[in-house]
């Protein structure tokens, strides 16, 4: 007869202060019928004391079904899905990162790009020296380089990080005036910079839809992480200058307006 530990059990002391000796029970050769026996004894005599643990003794000795997820990696990782690529024209990192997502990112670099060279062709305006608002020169030049193109910068990456492959398109040439008969140049130009927001923000609204698609959580996470809350924040800032422009009109105020720009983080 074969002994099967169901689990461990515990007994009082000999002092009786109330602490608790764990006793194990297992099956060994050579093992004397009168230990087992005193073992028993105990088991069950202080198992209904504290109603906790059993032992049971079988000839027959039953397989255990395991229960819960079983995680077999160098079984699973023989799916195709798992293979690593040896040819050097693909990528090793990609993994669930559907075409259609990969196409979005590039026309997103693309939009991104596009914002960037109008603001700069607006910097370029107000730096000439017949305008003179260098205010606005500032804050287009940055809204240029630190925004967009840093944003169009950030989607390159996220596009190699995914094991895609970075496409540019054609930049469409921007104007290079903008000076409005009833508007004047500054609120022009202004108005014209919300309504770019607005676009890039509809642009990765859509983005996001592709990513949802696809049940790409990472990517979604991606975009709503790093642009989401920084573009309506930008929309709100704009926003607000050209209510403030509207109020200014197109004479000494704009100046003002300018410095206030100019001066801005100082």
């Amino acid at each position: 007869m074969s002994l099967r530990l169901i689990s461990t059990f515990s007994i009082p002391n000999k002092q009786g202060d109330g602490a608790m000796s764990s006793l194990l029970l297992c099956s060994k050769a050579g093992s004397s019928s009168s230990a087992l026996s005193r073992a028993f004894s105990l088991s069950f005599s202080e198992q209904r004391k504290i109603n906790k643990f059993a032992v049971s003794a079988s000839n027959e000795t039953k397989t255990v079904a395991l229960t819960g997820v079983v995680f077999e990696p160098f079984e699973e990782v023989k799916s195709d899905a798992f293979c690593v690529p040896v040819s050097p024209l693909l990528s090793l990192a990609r993994q669930r990162y559907a075409d259609e997502s990969e196409a979005a990112i590039n026309e997103q670099i693309n939009v991104e790009y596009n914002v960037s060279y109008v603001y700069h062709a607006l910097f370029a305006y107000f730096d000439r020296d017949n305008i003179a608002l260098k205010g606005l020169a500032k804050f287009f030049k940055e809204s240029s380089e630190e925004e967009e193109r840093e944003h169009a910068e950030k989607f390159m990456k996220y596009q190699n990080t995914r094991g895609g492959r970075v496409k540019l398109h054609s930049i469409i040439e921007p104007p290079s005036e903008f000076d409005h008969a009833e508007k004047g140049d500054a609120l022009y130009a202004m108005e014209l910079a919300l309504s770019l927001e607005k676009l890039t923000n509809e642009k990765l609204l859509s983005l996001h839809k592709v990513a949802e698609h696809n049940n790409d959580a990472q990517m979604t996470d991606f975009i709503e992480s790093e642009f989401l809350t920084e573009q309506v924040e930008a929309i709100k800032k704009i926003a607000e200058y050209v209510t403030q422009l509207r109020r200014v009109g197109k004479g000494h105020g704009v100046w003002h307006f300018d410095q206030s720009l100019l001066h801005e983080g100082a």
